[in-house]
């Protein structure tokens, strides 16, 4: 199993990016809290990471810290939620806010995120209680959506807003939906890069 990753960051395309160790570029789908602590392209960079074996696929999952990874994997052992909602979930909400929502019983924060309704916010409440109290928190940086954004590259605001919805889409969002968010985004920050795009459109989101 590869669990961390250690090389020169050669693409970043939310949520996917790809890092070049020794040679070998490695393919890593990653959270938003993730992708805004990343530096610029070309630059090195750390991942911990979780592997999933599938029969059609081997999918790597890149966290900046052990405590996001140790959420995500409790996160995929809630019944209902797979990697791709561990994700989207990681992409939509801090750890810290996270852990808040499940302590305080707050289901509202939780269906405000893609894929999630009541049901599972209920469940992912009731669940992660218990799992919560072994939950080790040394780790944790307050990862929000305003933020601890690092360098990003800029580019045509065109290619940036169709980039940003892209990403929004893999997360789990409609397509309406990601395209009304980024325009809206967009209106408050002319010529914003793509990162800042799905940033600002997160937290509107979330926050309802």
């Amino acid at each position: 199993m590869i669990g961390r990753l250690r090389g020169e960051l050669l693409e970043k395309h939310p949520p996917q990016l790809v890092i070049d160790v020794s040679g070998v570029g490695y393919e890593v789908d990653a959270s938003m809290n993730t992708f805004y602590q990343l530096p610029e392209v070309g630059r090195q960079v750390t991942l911990y990471t979780h592997m999933v074996v599938r029969e059609d696929a081997q999918l790597l999952y890149g966290f900046y810290d052990r405590t996001e990874r140790s959420l995500f994997r409790t996160l995929i052992k809630i019944n209902g939620v797979g990697p791709k909602l561990a994700l989207t979930i990681l992409s939509g909400i801090s750890v810290n806010e996270f852990v808040q929502s499940v302590q305080h019983q707050d289901t509202a924060a939780l269906v405000r995120l893609p894929g999630v309704g009541k049901k599972t916010a209920e469940r992912l409440i009731v669940e992660m209680k218990d799992k919560l109290q072994d939950f080790h928190f040394s780790d944790i940086d307050e990862f929000t959506l305003t933020d601890g954004l690092g360098p990003v590259t800029s580019g045509p605001a065109t290619d940036n807003r169709a980039e940003a919805e892209s990403a929004l889409v893999a997360l789990g969002y409609k397509p309406v939906q990601a395209t009304k968010s980024i325009a809206q985004a967009e209106k408050g920050q002319p010529g914003a890069s793509s990162e800042e795009l799905i940033r600002a459109a997160l937290k509107s989101m979330v926050q309802g």
